[in-house]
This record gives structure tokens, C-alpha cells and sequence, in this order.
């Protein structure tokens, strides 16, 4: 059988909706990264709040208290890459054993899947998942650079070097914790592909769910309201 013969096994209606996730995950993504300005999102709010860490990181000594929030933000992107490498294993041993999960789905849908329907909805799912190994890794390795140019910034505010560097420091650190924010967005939208073995509507019904979710923790939570609060100099301001 053709690929084109095999595309023909999906539903016009399972080809919008696996249009309504991509887009659903490139765009709230898009929107968290580059919010408009009276409306910031937490990720963005987040990234004064770096920058002073590593301002008064100069001055900081003992630096006891950075190290450990360094340490604490690697063990986070260190334990999602372990998951996500499981999951993906998990995930190729499924699409290795089609036939048995194409029983379990009828059951569930009362629709017999075709066992290539089930490896690309599987797929799809894998690739978000490896999607937010990749970033994971990358943040964990961008915080490694971030430790190390940490360093390098002298313990002293009038040496001229002690800025720039960690200013340096400061966006390697930014760009660190965009990715990590891209891999969790990728499980998100994972998980929300898994709703696919149950049929298109699922598939709609857990993306639209999923991008409320993302939509309210960025834009409407409790959390956000708190950084908005310019008593402390930043918020909105």
C-alpha cells in the first residue's frame, strides 16, 4: 500500500484536527514568548527578576544561596530529560506492538484502528516528546554555561569586569529557562496528543484544554498577579 493509499485511512476530520494542535502549540508559544506589553506573561515578568539575581549576585558572599538555586533549576531539567527519555522508549515499544493496542483502542472508541493509524497518532505524540527532551537537555546544558560564567563574575561591584559578565550571565540564564518553558509546553501538547487514540473529537477537545491551561498559568493566574505588583520596582512597569 502507497503512503497516499494510507493517508486515505484518516478522516478529513482527523487531519483538522491534528491542524488545531500544531497551531494551537505554535501559537500559544509564540504568544507566552512575545506577549504585548500591557499584557506580560509570567515567562516574560520572570526575566527582570534574573536579571537582578545576577545584579546583586556581585555583591552576594557567600554565593551559598546562588549556587543552590543554580543546582536546584539543573536537577529540574535534568529530571523532565530523564522522563521524557523513558517515555520515549515507552512510546517505540507501543508502536512496536500495534496490533495489541489496536484492540485496546476499539474497545475503548468501538472503532477498529488500522495498526498504521495508531503508529502515526503514536508519532505524533513522540515527536513533542522528543521535542522537550531536546530542550530540556539544551536548558541543561545552558545552565551549565550559566555556573560557569557565574564563575568567572568578580566579588566586587567596582571591578569593570563584574558587570558585563554578569549580565553575560544573566541571559545565558533567560535563554536557559525559555527552553526549559518550550520542553514543558511540548509535554503539555504530548499529552494532549495521546487523546488522539480516542478519535479526532478527543484530539480537539484535550487541545483546547491544554491551551486554556497554558494560557491561564501565563496570563491569569494567582502568580501572575503577584509579579504584576510594582511595589517592588519591576511588575508591569
Amino acid at each position: 500500500m502507497l503512503w497516499i493509499d494510507r493517508l486515505s485511512l484518516f478522516s478529513t476530520t482527523d487531519f483538522i484536527a491534528a491542524v488545531i494542535l500544531f497551531f494551537c502549540w505554535g501559537s500559544i508559544g509564540y504568544v507566552i514568548e512575545n506577549p504585548p506589553a500591557k499584557h506580560p506573561s509570567v515567562s516574560t515578568l520572570m526575566i527582570k527578576y534574573r536579571r537582578a539575581w545576577l545584579v546583586h549576585f556581585v555583591d552576594r558572599n557567600p554565593r551559598v544561596f546562588d549556587a543552590q538555586i543554580l543546582s536546584n533549576l539543573r536537577q529540574g531539567t535534568a529530571f523532565f530529560a530523564s522522563a521524557t527519555m523513558i517515555a520515549i522508549g515507552g512510546g517505540l515499544a507501543l508502536i512496536g506492538n500495534t496490533d495489541q493496542l489496536a484492540g485496546v483502542a476499539s474497545e475503548l472508541t468501538m472503532v477498529r484502528a488500522d495498526p498504521f493509524v495508531l503508529e502515526i497518532k503514536l508519532l505524533t505524540m513522540l515527536l513533542f516528546v522528543s521535542n522537550a527532551f531536546l530542550k530540556f537537555v539544551w536548558a541543561h546544558r545552558l545552565f551549565g554555561y550559566c555556573s560557569v560564567v557565574m564563575s568567572a563574575v568578580p566579588n566586587d561591584s567596582n571591578d569593570p569586569h563584574a558587570g558585563p559578565r554578569a549580565a553575560k550571565a544573566a541571559e545565558i540564564n533567560i535563554t536557559a529557562a525559555r527552553s526549559f518553558n518550550r520542553g514543558m509546553r511540548s509535554v503539555y501538547f504530548s499529552l494532549a496528543a495521546a487523546a488522539w487514540l480516542f478519535g479526532p473529537y478527543a484530539l480537539v477537545l484535550a487541545t483546547l484544554t491544554t491551551l486554556f491551561v497554558l494560557w491561564r498559568r501565563e496570563f491569569a493566574s494567582q502568580s501572575r498577579t503577584v509579579l504584576m505588583d510594582t511595589s517592588d520596582g519591576f511588575g508591569a512597569g
